[in-house]
């Protein structure tokens, strides 16, 4: 096989079976990443820095520093000097010759400390590298392979090899070092097999595993005395660790018994594997990660005289584990069952919210499902009533991917978080692409990005043959002429990229269209600042009842919720005035409206959480106006909740944070929402008939936004709203009429000036 270089070498590991004492039909395998073109850190290498140059944080030429005695060193100087970067290695003097050897042939510079701290080598390390970075001219990019979930990330084509190879994996033995390669493995491998047995390798003296630290340890490649970030504790079903003589000797093991000449953490690992294999049922398929080969410890873990000088024979030696309690020192092979402080922190992140209707409900509802609530924001001043959710707040830029990546890497360890989620309809896309690079819970980001720009949602209907009304995509004012044409008149003019009905307006001729085009073009950047799509969507009018459909998706299977009647108006604006949930509608006109959305969310691609899509009701059946990969505004989601007891905001959270979500109803009722408008524009000076609206039989809530001195006008957008009823009933007429009768006693009084 013919490859254009060396990094396209790395990955693809075989996978050896091994010969082991086993139950017949117990399946053992060996995941040779020894045979990467360095080791295993060859795919951390590789996925850190093209990361990081795709986000503009390693820019060409820029040096590249990292800590490291072993194949963490080799990866960075084989992806990093291969793409022109200079390399520098921080270490320490535990470093074999072979690996010395090969960093200074490829061109990488070494510095080697002396002294340990009270941190151990690792602490050393890190102190001189802080020290580097600054001395350094440029933007030294150090890779933070302790803490940045690209080194868990790369491994997920290691588990992708896996299924590829095996289809299933019951049981997976690997050892813990960093926290990538097990941790990222076994959080990529349960996504699709949830039942997966995950057993750790740790050294006896390591702290990973809430043991004392013994800062003299020989081994290399597992274990530490620090806690890195990416060490995710909840990810291993089961730890096991191994004394120096116990680690080597399994080493020697591997090669006489195996053919297979590894380092020490591959001799753990396989020490393990045996272990578990002797105890598994038949037909239990068990891989165990092999990371690293044996030159390097030619001179240590390979030779009598290394042994001979470190009196490893007066270590003690066990032949099979002893059971522990976890949390007992150990001095000898033992193994527990991994136990997680039952305070450990659990936090869900928020990457912005909604400012109104459920943003900062939902931040009150996440401590009711026992996780911490933290916004990352970069104007928490624009949330009212924030103070008083009693959530963390993380200030950061969230337009900026680098940015909002460097909050979170250095704010959280990887298993205080429990998920992310947004309620804000411009940050959807963010949140998936954040997930994807945490491993949590979540939606592709392409999907979100073709539901969030509805030009390319257009055109993956359209691939799909989804009912949508006919449209055309303009860039350019010139290609208004030919978009009028295709679609015809009256016709729908919006930007493909806006939320709450900002900027959509029904057009009566070309010149109005055309006028409005290049409003819209002109946008450069939306109300959160962040750059706009400029991209025009000219449509067909479809002048028909508008309901929403309101989907939960979970593991892939779109679950409808119910459907919301609503009252658009406002012509020629598409203002929603209000809702009914549940819609009166005959089953058989239910089931179309359900079938094609649920078409529709496949073609886009949604596969997670609550979507909310807009469908007009022609004569001829269900037509796709656009699909929000979110809970829907307007308070629908109460509406669902007083009609249904299905918490929508709750599931959100819940899925969010790898629960299942609870969407049986408990109970049947009808609810609705009448939205408050301006009928003219001035300054709002009074308000009357509050109190009369909340007594009226019936209404659950009356909420006016704007205090008195505000300027308001007929609404344009949902943005212009001035509050909202919401009444319950026995039937929607019963809902309007309640309704009616609570709009009427309240009195915006509007002075014009």
């Amino acid at each position: 096989m013919i490859y254009d270089s060396m990094n396209d070498v790395i990955g693809g590991t075989p996978l050896v079976r091994l010969r082991v004492d086993a139950p017949e039909g117990v399946e053992v395998y060996a995941k040779l990443e020894l045979a990467n073109p360095f080791a295993m850190k060859d795919r951390v290498a590789r996925q850190i820095i093209l990361s990081a140059r795709e986000q503009g944080v390693l820019r060409p030429r820029d040096p590249i520093v990292e800590s490291s005695s072993g194949t963490m060193a080799l990866g960075v100087a084989l992806v990093g000097r291969s793409l022109g970067h200079e390399v520098h290695i921080v270490t320490d003097p535990r470093i074999d010759p072979v690996t010395r050897a090969k960093l200074r042939s490829m061109g990488c510079t070494l510095h080697v400390v002396t002294t340990m701290t009270d941190r151990g080598w690792q602490g050393a390390r890190l102190d001189r590298l802080d020290q580097l970075i600054r001395e350094l001219p440029g933007a030294a990019f150090w890779p933070q392979q302790y803490s940045n979930p690209d080194n868990p990330r790369a491994y997920r084509a290691l588990a992708e090899e896996l299924i590829d190879d095996l289809g299933r994996v019951d049981v997976l033995v690997g050892s813990v070092g960093s926290g990538g390669s097990l941790c990222g493995s076994a959080r990529a491998l349960r996504r699709s097999q949830p039942g997966l047995w995950v057993v750790g390798v740790d050294s006896v003296g390591s702290v990973l595993f809430d043991q004392p630290d013994r800062p003299g340890r020989l081994q290399g490649g597992l274990g530490n005395s620090l806690l890195p970030k990416n060490v995710d504790r909840r990810v291993v079903d089961e730890i096991h660790w191994l004394n120096d003589r116990e680690a080597f000797e399994a080493t020697g093991a591997l090669a006489l018994e195996q053919q297979i000449f590894g380092g020490n953490t591959s001799g753990s690992v396989y020490r393990v594997l045996g272990e578990v294999a002797s105890h598994a049922q038949p037909g239990t398929r068990i891989v165990g990660i092999f990371p690293d080969r044996g030159d390097r410890y030619a001179e240590t873990v390979h030779s009598p005289a290394y042994w001979a000088e470190q009196a490893l024979s007066t270590q003690p030696l066990s032949r099979c584990p002893d059971a522990v309690d976890y949390g007992s020192p150990v001095h000898s092979w033992s193994r527990a069952v991994v136990k997680h402080a039952p305070n450990s922190p659990q936090h869900l992140l928020f990457i912005e919210s909604n400012t109104t209707g459920t943003g900062m409900i939902a931040l009150r509802r996440t401590f009711e499902l026992g996780l911490r609530p933290v916004l990352l924001t970069g104007s928490p001043e624009r949330y009212s009533g924030l103070a008083e959710t009693g959530c963390a707040i993380l200030p950061c830029d969230t337009n900026s991917t680098p940015a909002l990546r460097t909050a979170i890497q250095d704010g959280f360890r990887r298993e205080e978080i429990a998920g992310v989620t947004t309620t804000s309809d411009f940050y959807v896309p963010t949140v998936a692409e954040t997930a994807d690079w945490l491993g949590l819970p979540g939606n592709r980001a392409d999907a979100m990005t073709t539901c969030r720009n509805k030009a390319l949602m257009r055109a993956a209907l359209a691939t799909a043959g989804v009912p949508q009304p006919r449209f055309a995509v303009v860039t350019e004012v010139a290609q208004v002429a030919d978009a009028v044409a295709a679609v015809g008149l009256p016709c729908v003019v919006k930007p493909a990229d806006d939320s709450a009905s900002q900027n959509v307006l029904l057009c009566a001729d070309e010149q109005q269209v055309r006028a409005h085009a290049e409003l819209v073009l002109g946008i450069h950047t939306n109300v959160r600042g962040m750059p706009t799509a400029r991209t025009v969507l000219v449509e067909e009018f479809v002048d028909a009842p508008e309901f929403s459909v309101e989907m939960f998706s979970h593991l892939g299977a779109a679950e409808c919720v119910g459907i919301t009647a609503k009252e658009v108006g406002g012509a020629p604006y598409f203002v929603e005035r209000g809702h009914v949930f549940p819609a009166p509608l005959p089953t058989e006109r239910a089931d179309e409206l359900v079938a094609v959305v649920r078409a529709a969310l496949t073609a886009c691609g949604v596969e997670t959480g609550p979507t909310h899509t807009e469908v007009r009701l022609t004569a001829d059946g269900p037509v796709i106006i656009e699909i929000n990969p979110r809970l829907a505004g307007g308070m629908i989601p109460e509406l669902v909740r007083l009609s249904t007891g299905i918490d929508l905001l709750e599931q959100q959270l819940k899925v969010a944070a790898g629960q299942p979500p609870l969407l049986a109803p408990t109970h049947h009722t009808t609810a609705g929402i009448r939205f408050l408008l301006a009928d003219r524009e001035g300054v709002l000076t009074e308000i009357h008939g509050l109190a009369e609206a909340t007594a009226t039989e019936g209404v659950e809530q009356v909420r006016v936004t704007p205090e008195p001195g505000t300027r308001v006008r007929p609404a344009t957008s949902a943005y212009d709203r001035l509050g909202h009823i919401i009444a319950t009933g026995p039937d929607p007429t019963s809902v309007r009429t309640t309704l009616n009768t609570a709009t009427t006693t309240i009195n915006l009084r509007i002075t014009t000036p």
